[in-house]
């Protein structure tokens, strides 16, 4: 039995609401968020398999916590238009934890969507991060690769947000799974703002074990699906992006899926 505790903190952080439990939390928050409130999730258990929703109008995230303690910081302004715009808002606010159930935890599963990923070491996994986001804006951060939206035929606000590599050639972006996970297939949405955007011809996958896949692509809305078995490997790295010969100078990621169960 795992201690569960919700807390929302303002931004000098003075708590403004809290909710305890043994296992589980249903949270109704009644109040406007303010620039600066964070949600901060506890838990007396680490290491361990959480299914977490932090708005009544975002899904559910299945999550590997490492730390006792996850802050998420509640987005406005430039931060919140790569999200759904009724997130966050009004003054009743759909706040849950729980500890995962075992059948979810065997479960064949897009180990990679996590729809509450932010920026820096949050100790709450999947965790995407890129040695480039286009001019740091959060339409092209990326965590919006793994936040589980696959429109791909547009770009910008939500629901068309992706990772934008500000046409740097040396792009990389490394999704981390906190733990060790057995996978079996991966799919890429490329982006397809065609004729706005350009799109990858060839890429380069690489695993924690040291094995490399190099993947091909074509222009398509479609996702690409590779097939590899990779079994207890903790991260995933995409790089050596090669473009299409085209004059867009911008293809970008929509989302990354990563299928396969935990090690």
């Amino acid at each position: 039995m795992a201690r569960l505790g919700i807390r929302i903190l303002n931004g000098q952080g003075e708590e403004r609401g809290r909710a305890d439990g043994d296992d589980q939390i249903v949270m109704v928050y009644k109040g406007l968020y303010e620039p600066g409130d964070r949600i901060v999730f506890e838990t007396d258990e680490t290491d361990a398999y959480y299914v977490i929703r932090v708005d009544g109008a975002m899904d559910e995230s299945y999550v590997y916590l490492t730390k006792n303690t996850v802050e998420y910081i509640i987005p406005f302004d430039e931060k919140k238009i790569s999200y759904n715009p009724a997130s966050f808002t009004g003054e009743r606010h759909y706040i849950t934890v729980r500890k995962a159930r075992e059948y979810e935890n065997r479960a064949y599963r897009n180990l990679a969507e996590n729809v509450m990923d932010q920026h820096g070491d949050t100790g709450c996994y999947p965790h995407a991060h890129a040695n480039v986001e286009t001019r740091g804006e959060s339409v092209f951060a990326a965590r919006n690769a793994i936040d589980g939206v696959v429109a791909n035929e547009s770009h910008g606000a939500w629901p068309y947000e992706s990772w934008g590599i500000n046409m740097q050639d040396d792009a990389e972006f490394t999704l981390e799974f906190g733990r060790r996970v057995d996978v079996d297939k991966i799919c890429l949405y490329t982006r397809a703002d065609f004729p706005h955007d350009n799109w990858w011809v060839e890429a380069t996958l690489t695993f924690s074990d040291g094995t490399v896949e190099v993947v091909t692509m074509e222009k398509s809305v479609k996702p690409h699906v590779f097939e590899m078995e990779k079994k207890g490997i903790t991260w995933v790295k995409l790089s050596h992006l090669v473009k299409a010969d085209d004059p867009s100078p911008f293809p970008a990621l929509t989302q990354i899926q990563v299928y396969g169960v935990n090690g």
